[in-house]
């Protein structure tokens, strides 16, 4: 799981037959500062974020294919799984 900042969306007319009816969107990792943390990178919506929202970012193939229900060729690799209200850090 990644922490992440949605800076846009993307648009396509044409595309792979596992993102119809879905919403892409680009994101860049943060810390827990906010201060970004490496490359930005696309992820399916699955939690309705929008541009400047904090969310949570499933980076791996197998846990977006089990979360999807869909089979071993799914070229899905990122999944937005949810929106960050607050980050609080102890210690």
């Amino acid at each position: 799981m990644k922490l992440c900042k949605v800076e846009g969306s993307v648009v396509g007319s044409v595309h792979h037959s596992a993102f119809d009816g879905r919403k892409l969107l680009i994101v860049s990792p943060i810390d827990e500062t906010g201060a970004t943390q490496g490359a930005s990178f696309l992820a399916v919506d699955t939690v309705q974020a929008g541009s400047g929202d904090t969310v949570l970012v499933n980076a791996e193939g197998n846990g977006t294919r089990q979360i999807l229900k869909m089979g071993p060729n799914l070229p899905i690799r990122s999944l937005i799984v949810g929106i960050v209200d607050a980050v609080h850090r102890h210690g």
